[in-house]
Order: structure tokens, then sequence, then C-alpha cells
């Protein structure tokens, strides 16, 4: 990986010695958004202090996560260098909570997802928008770009993610009667730059001797349980491939927020004599999975980065992954056309081949292992970490 780290961060003997206090705060703390605080902290150059809250009741954090937050940022009395903040927290009103101990503090705001553009359920009594009957509350997304607004940086998880916001945004903004301040959208583009998520990949054991050999190749699914990931689909091509009379064993990993999907029912009743794992995996058991695994298949509808993906192809899991979102950042354009699939009818192929073409997919897969790691933090927080010096130092002399 390109070392990124400029000269002048550097002392004579060639070791990082601008250290930093840095406040972190996370309202909703957990999965992703806690892994990601949790390993920046870990590896950083910079001294990390984190101020967070648990993960639920997303709404509420959203409104009240500033409150609380503010609070006990205040009761720290420490004044830090800058400020890095996640998309669930609304930085105007811990700006203005704040205001007499935080004036001066440049603010980054980390931009994990947003709500103009999160997709919504296909049927309106499920997930988070439930309660306006299927409908978008647009006052969350305002939240997103009222902090975008008062962040001196906005870092985006992929390009995808940055190039999808900036395109709804003036849409959205002229959803409202006057007065919508469309001319805010170049200075919010000019903030903007795409930092990939760290992911702690040496956590995942060495591999074990005979992985991604044991037969009949196993298929993991590591995403969460829930409609943006669109599971049907998956199991729809799963069961083509068992018509086919193909074999092939199944990991059904991830995590579940809410009562068990119905796909997920009626795939455990139809798939019982393939499915070798069902439901959330500790970390020794994921590892393992992981490892033992020759496929990784997404079906995501939605996609800002793909952690549990860029996982899976450390383990040198061949990837099947849809030819949008996040992926083609994730997969070199090279592989594109032997992993990234356009429909299902591309899907239904390319699970196919991999399942019959054991040794080619596995070469496949090692290359690739070999790219992903640029995304473990041993190397990402030295991006990180010369970010935040140089918005401090501009800051600084500003």
């Amino acid at each position: 990986m390109k070392d990124f780290i400029s000269d002048s961060y550097r002392g004579e003997q060639g070791q990082i010695t601008d250290m930093r206090d840095v406040s972190l705060l996370s309202p909703y703390h957990g999965g992703s958004h806690q892994a990601w605080a949790e390993g920046l902290r870990a590896s950083s150059r910079h001294n990390i202090d984190l101020h967070t809250m648990p993960d639920r009741f997303w709404k509420w954090r959203m409104h009240g996560g500033a409150l609380t937050l503010a609070r006990e940022y205040l009761d720290s009395n420490k004044k830090p260098d800058c400020l890095l903040v996640t998309d669930m927290l609304d930085l105007t009103t811990f700006l203005a909570l704040t205001r007499h101990q935080t004036a001066g503090i440049p603010a980054i705001l980390y931009m994990h997802e947003n709500q103009l553009t999160y997709p919504l359920p296909d049927h309106p009594d499920l997930g988070p928008m439930r309660r306006q009957r299927g409908e978008r509350d647009l006052h969350y997304g305002f939240i997103n770009i009222a902090s975008m607004l008062a962040a001196e940086m906005i870092l985006f998880n992929s390009e995808y993610h940055r190039h999808e916001l900036q395109n709804a945004l003036p849409n959205f903004l002229k959803h409202f009667p006057d007065f919508n301040e469309l001319s805010i959208l170049t200075s919010l583009a000019e903030k903007g730059r795409v930092l990939p998520v760290g992911v702690d990949l040496n956590r995942l054991s060495t591999e074990p001797p005979g992985a991604n050999l044991v037969e009949p190749p196993l298929i993991i699914w590591n995403h969460r349980w829930e409609y943006d990931k669109d599971p049907g689909r998956f199991f729809d091509a799963l069961y083509q491939i068992q018509v086919n009379d193909i074999p092939f064993r199944l990991a059904l990993c991830g995590r579940n927020y809410r009562k068990r999907p119905a796909e997920f029912e009626i795939a455990l009743e139809k798939l019982s004599s393939n499915i070798i794992h069902f439901g959330f995996a500790d970390e020794e058991t994921y590892s393992r999975l992981l490892w033992e695994a020759s496929i990784v298949v997404s079906t995501a509808r939605h996609e800002f980065f793909g952690v549990s993906t860029v996982e899976a192809l450390y383990c040198h899991c061949f990837p099947i992954l849809p030819k949008d979102l996040s992926y083609p950042e994730i997969v070199p354009l090279e592989f594109h056309s032997q992993c990234l699939y356009a429909n299902d009818e591309q899907l239904l192929s390319i699970l196919t081949w991999a399942l019959l073409n054991p040794e080619d997919s596995r070469t496949i897969a090692a290359e690739l292992a070999d790219k992903v790691s640029i995304y473990d933090w041993t190397s990402i927080s030295r991006l990180y970490d010369e970010v935040i010096t140089s918005l401090c130092e501009e800051h600084k002399f500003s």
C-alpha cells in the first residue's frame, strides 16, 4: 500500500512524532460503528478518547444523543485538538450545547451511512420507517445535512456513498417550499473525501490446514438478516442450484435485529441438508467458517462499504457480488467480469461456475485476498492519522 504519510509528519529517525488529542463521539456504538471506533483508537498514533452510547433506539440517538454526549463531554473537562463524530450524531446540537468548550476545535464527520438514500423496505410494516407507513422521515436526513454543514471535513466510507448522497441532495432540498439553500451543495462537495473503513483483519486466525478444500464447497452468508441485504434473492439462487443437483454446503451467519425473517425460516426447511451453521457466530466460529468457506455471496440492495465482504475476501472466499453499490471499489477492476453480476441470470451463472470449478475459483480468491489486506487497520490507520494532523494544522493557522 502506498505510504500516504508526508515527510513533515516524521521525526529525524523516520518515526511519527506528531500526536493529537481526539474526542470521538459515537452515539450508536455497536456493530460496524463500534468496530471502526475501537479499531481506530487501538491503531492510531493519536490519542483517541471515546464518548459512546449503546446501539439501540437509533431515532432517539439522532435526536437525543447530542444532549447526553454534550453533558458527558463537558463533565470530562477535556479540550481536544479535534472532534471526530459519526453520522448518527446531531453535530449542530452538540456544538451549541458545548460552544464555550468546543469553540475553535475542528470537527470531522464520518459518514458510515446517511438517512437520505438508505433504502426503505418493500413492505411498509417492516423496517425503521414503519411508523411513517413506509415513507421516509425527512427530518433525519436534515440532521445529516446540518451536521455536514457544521463539520470542517466530511469523510465517506466509499466513493459510491459520497456520489449517491451528493446526487440525492438537490432533490431533497428542492422538496421544501422556499429558501432551500441549494448554494450549500458546492461547499459540502468541497468538504467531502473518501476514507474507507478500517477492518481488524489480523483478528481472523491464520488459515487452518485444509481450509477451502472440504467438499462439497461451503457458501457463506455473513451479512445482517435484514431486508436491505435481500436474502430472498440469495435463497432463490440456491434453490435453483439445488434443483440443478449441484452439491454445496451453507453457513448462514450475520446478526438478526428483529424476529427471524420469513426467508430464513423457509430456507431452514428447504436447505436443511445443506446448512452446517444457522445464526449468529461468535468470533472463533466465525473465523473458522470464513476460512472453511469457498464462496461468499451478496445480494444487497444497499452497501455503503462492505466490512463482511472484505473479511470473507481476506479469508480466501471467492466473491459473487452485485455490479454496483460499493463492490466495484472493493473488487479490483481486473476481477469484475468474473465476480460481479448485473442480474439474477448472471448471479446464478457465476455461482454455478464457482461450485463446479473449485480450483479456479480458489486461485482467484487467493489473488483477491492479497488485494484487500490494504483495509487492515495496520495500513489504513495511517490515512486517518494524516487527515487528523492535516486538519489540526490547517485549523491552527486559519
